[in-house]
C-alpha cells in the first residue's frame, strides 16, 4: 500500500462559525490535531459546495426547502475555509456537492486507496465518505480528536457506527495513534 493519504473534511466557516446553523461547537478543538496530521502526510483538502438550483436533484431540493441559509452561490464567503486551515490547501480543494467526498477524491488518490480521515461534520459528510470509500475498497482510518460532529453526542455515535466496518474502516483516538 502506498503512502496514506489525510482528508480534511470540509473545514468552512458554514461549519466552524457558532452563528451558522450548521456550526459545529467542536470544531475550534480540531483544529490543531488536523494540523499536527498534515504536517505527516500528504493532505487533500475538501468543500462541501451547493449545487445550482436548476442542477439539484431529487432530495437535494427538500434539502435546501429545509436550509435556505444555505442555498447560495459555491463561491459565497460561508463556504470558504477557515483561515487556520488555508495553507493546507495550497493545492486547491476537491469541491463536492454532496455530503460524501467519494469518488471525487478517487480522481486524485486513485482506486482503493489509505484514508485517513478528519474534519467535519462526523455524523454527516465524514460518515458519509468513509462509507463510500470502504465500500470502493479504500482503507479507511478515522481519527476521533480530528473530527468534529454536530454535537458531541452525535459525533460518538458516528464513531461507533463506523467502528462497525472494521477492518475497511477503523478509528483512532488521537493523531499521535497513527
Amino acid at each position: 500500500m502506498s503512502e496514506p493519504w489525510l482528508v480534511v473534511i470540509d473545514p468552512q466557516r458554514v461549519f466552524a462559525a457558532p452563528d451558522s446553523p450548521w456550526g459545529s461547537p467542536m470544531f475550534g478543538a480540531i483544529v490543531e490535531p488536523v494540523r499536527e496530521l498534515a504536517a505527516r502526510h500528504r493532505t487533500i483538502v475538501t468543500r462541501w459546495v451547493p449545487a445550482p438550483g436548476e442542477e439539484r436533484v431529487g432530495g437535494w431540493n427538500a434539502y435546501f426547502a429545509a436550509w435556505p441559509f444555505a442555498d447560495r452561490p459555491a463561491d459565497d464567503a460561508l463556504f470558504d475555509l477557515v483561515p487556520e486551515v488555508t495553507d493546507l490547501a495550497s493545492d486547491g480543494t476537491v469541491d463536492a456537492t454532496t455530503f460524501g467526498k467519494w469518488p471525487a477524491l478517487e480522481a486524485v488518490t486513485g482506486p482503493a486507496p489509505e484514508l485517513v480521515l478528519t474534519g467535519v461534520a462526523t455524523d454527516c459528510c465524514v460518515i458519509s465518505t468513509a462509507l463510500a470509500a470502504a465500500d470502493a475498497g479504500a482503507t479507511v482510518k478515522v481519527v476521533a480528536e480530528a473530527c468534529a460532529g454536530s454535537t458531541p453526542e452525535n459525533h460518538a455515535k458516528a464513531l461507533d457506527l463506523m467502528a462497525l466496518y472494521a477492518p475497511q474502516i477503523t478509528v483512532a483516538r488521537g493523531a499521535r495513534d497513527l
